[in-house]
């Protein structure tokens, strides 16, 4: 498929999961039956989860999330590069992204990888860090106090009829205070953003 023009984009989903299914809010028109990208939704759960179909093979999507060299071609929002990207592919194993803003500001994020099922689910912790992996506040980089110093993201790759689904999971936190600081912070936009980098990556 590369060579061609290998992504549409279906739609992107935010959920916020609340104590029944009634209580969903979500953006997109997607109805509720999806299920969050063929996930089913635990009641008394809440999570910040994104979904985008790429018109691409899922093998090819998942090189595009493990191999740093394609993962440079498109973390980070608009406008941003990614000069460095490590990543240790195994459970233990860590990874270290460094995104540098257009004004040259560097935004170092790492984690461990806790759980890998090869072109079907990734699941690791996620943390702002120093350019040597050292976890560091977010407040470092102006976020709020109150955002969470530590996340666990689950991304899962669906194969569609139509291409290759992409799910990105984040479980909100219980304090008001941090899932308040999680929605404000941009990070929809910074992902949103970053996963139209990614489908043109595909091409």
């Amino acid at each position: 498929m590369e060579g061609e023009n290998p992504y549409i984009i279906e739609h992107i989903i935010i959920l916020l999961v609340g104590e029944s299914d009634e209580n969903v809010t979500y953006q997109g028109g997607i109805d509720m039956a999806e299920k969050i990208a063929g996930r089913n939704i635990a009641k008394n759960t809440e999570e910040f989860v994104i979904t985008r179909i790429f018109d691409a093979p899922r093998g090819l999507v998942w090189k595009a999330w493990t191999y740093p060299e394609r993962v440079k071609r498109w973390w980070g929002p608009k406008g941003f590069t990614a000069p460095v990207i490590k990543i240790d592919l195994r459970v233990g194993g860590k990874y270290l992204y460094c995104m540098r803003s257009p004004e040259g500001q560097d935004f170092w994020s790492g984690g461990i990888f806790q759980e890998i099922v090869p072109q079907e689910r990734i699941i690791a912790t996620d943390y702002f860090s120093d350019k040597d992996g050292n976890r560091v506040s977010p407040t470092q980089y102006g976020l709020s106090e109150d955002f969470p110093p530590e996340s666990r993201v689950t991304i899962t790759f669906t194969e569609e009829v139509d291409g290759t689904k992409l799910t990105l999971a984040y479980p909100l936190p219980e304090s008001a205070a941090a899932r308040d600081a999680i929605l404000k912070s941009g990070m929809e936009q910074g992902w949103n953003e970053s996963f139209d980098k990614l489908a043109e990556s595909l091409k």
